[in-house]
């Protein structure tokens, strides 16, 4: 989803190395976020992100949804990436790839299985780019000193704008960024700095006549934008669906949902540049699957401390466990699977009035189904 208003990062006040070497330039700059774990990085200035304009028409049309944080003065925060650091002179973005060899959503068919979005597998990416942009950092002052700030996806940024004008990759119709060598299985992090280095040029959109993310999402999320161009319209994400969301998912929605219980990645898995073939797969340790598709059974029977303990520190605790339990309902009434009917009347007897809700149409759709 599109990242949260809330910014984080961290300030360097010392800004104070004991000597100061010549000859930092992009190109170093690339390679120490090589040495760093990335697998891309680019530069870009610090002007005002031409894309607020369309970002600014895209919420102002409610395609947002609930998303406050990208609707209130947060979101105004998002044309002016100097408003985070002063004296701001040029912006690195980098790109880590989480991407495992697990197969794809549209290629793994079991019924009975939840779907956990492939970002969410691991250790949470907030955590594990912070401290590496954090590194990079520090590589970069024993070059020369300077001021810095590490932000990932809670920053007030229009970060696939910036990564795309720092030549990153392209922003797709699926409104992800992809990059020709990589697909678009990466994360993004941001070090805002006031060095100053020459930027790098955007690169080609290169999704041509390919309209298949289009024609895949379930829900039809992805709609035709103003200027010729694609857009996301929240309100009809599985993604913000079964992340962002809280409380009752409009009944017209959940058919649609599936099997999904956090996140989606249909959109991706189609796309001809994340080809399993060419697509680049993560060495990261720490982004390989604690729970790949798990069974929807165990799932709905998680206490809350188990929930808890198996999803610390992993971005499937956005959810709340009322959420991933109202999640896991709606996914058991849609896999059609009538040994889902006892663990489902345990979950419409919940003290949790929505949880239960969903619980009872996920029982009629499977009386429905019989």
């Amino acid at each position: 989803m599109t990242s949260n208003g809330k910014a984080s990062g961290k300030m360097n006040t010392t800004c104070r190395t004991k000597g100061e070497r010549s000859g930092l330039s992009s190109s170093v700059v690339r390679d120490l976020a090589l040495e760093s774990g990335f697998a891309l990085a680019g530069v870009s200035g610090p002007e005002s992100v031409s894309d607020f304009t369309r970002f600014h028409s895209w919420r102002t049309r409610g395609l947002a949804g609930g998303m406050g944080y990208l609707t209130d003065h947060r979101g105004d925060l998002r044309q002016e990436p100097g408003n985070l650091l002063e004296g701001l002179r040029s912006i690195i973005s980098a790109g880590m790839v989480y991407n495992g060899p697990e197969p794809y959503s549209t290629e793994f068919a079991a019924d009975d299985l939840a779907w956990i979005s492939r970002y969410a597998w691991g250790e949470d990416y907030h955590v594990v780019l912070r401290k590496r942009l954090e590194e990079l950092a520090a590589k970069l002052l024993t070059y020369r000193d300077f001021q810095w700030r590490a932000c990932v996806d809670t920053a007030p940024l229009l970060e696939r704008s910036l990564a795309r004008r720092a030549g990153l990759g392209w922003i797709g119709k699926n409104t992800c960024l992809i990059h020709e060598r990589v697909g678009s299985w990466f994360f993004l992090g941001e070090l805002l700095t006031t060095l100053d280095l020459a930027p790098d040029a955007p690169v080609p959109d290169r999704c041509g006549t390919c309209s298949r993310c289009i024609e895949a999402c379930p829900t039809q999320a992805i709609i035709p934008a103003p200027g010729g161009r694609y857009e996301l319209d929240s309100r009809l994400c599985i993604s913000y669906f079964t992340i962002e969301h809280r409380g009752t998912v409009p009944e017209d929605i959940r058919p649609g949902l599936g099997r999904h219980v956090f996140g989606c990645d249909i959109c991706q898995d189609v796309c001809p540049w994340n080809s399993p073939r060419r697509a680049a797969v993560t060495q990261e340790e720490v982004f390989a699957p604690r729970e790949f598709a798990p069974p929807l059974g165990r799932m709905a029977a998680l206490t809350a401390e188990e929930f808890r303990n198996i999803f610390r520190s992993t971005p499937v605790s956005r959810a709340k466990y009322s959420g991933f339990l109202r999640n896991v309902a709606i996914a058991m009434g849609n896999s059609g699977c009538g040994d889902f009917e006892v663990p489902l009347r345990k979950l419409a007897a919940a003290e949790d009035a929505v949880v239960a809700e969903h619980a009872l149409w996920a029982l009629t759709q499977l009386s429905r189904s019989r």
